[in-house]
């Protein structure tokens, strides 16, 4: 596991943008957060830490999703392995969304 020079464990977050379709809001909430339905997927990782779900104070709709991995090989060592499974969840939830946008990899220094 690799370290940062203070010590702490490093970790990968994977940041996603939301905008969510008006009425849609609690379900997404549900899907999308700590203890939703991609959470319980990706628990099955080795290497997963955890999901945040942040909601936007000033533009109604519109959620920040933080995936936060060991690294980037645990993460895309389990999205490869289960790919087929991704795309379902991922189309179950489609519905849910307008917009939907990946904000990039982050790593902590």
């Amino acid at each position: 596991m690799k370290r940062r020079a203070d010590g702490r464990r490093a970790a990968l977050r994977i940041l996603w943008e939301f905008r969510v379709r008006e009425n849609r809001t609690p379900e997404f909430e549900e899907h999308y957060g700590g203890n939703g339905m991609w959470a319980q997927f990706f628990r099955r990782g080795k290497g997963y830490r955890e999901t945040i779900l942040l909601r936007d104070r000033e533009v109604p709709g519109r959620y920040v999703t933080i995936d936060v991995w060991e690294d980037l090989a645990s993460y895309r060592a389990f999205s490869e392995a289960n790919a087929e499974e991704y795309k379902e969840i991922d189309r179950r939830c489609e519905a849910l969304t307008e917009q939907e946008r990946c904000l990039g990899f982050f790593e902590t220094s």
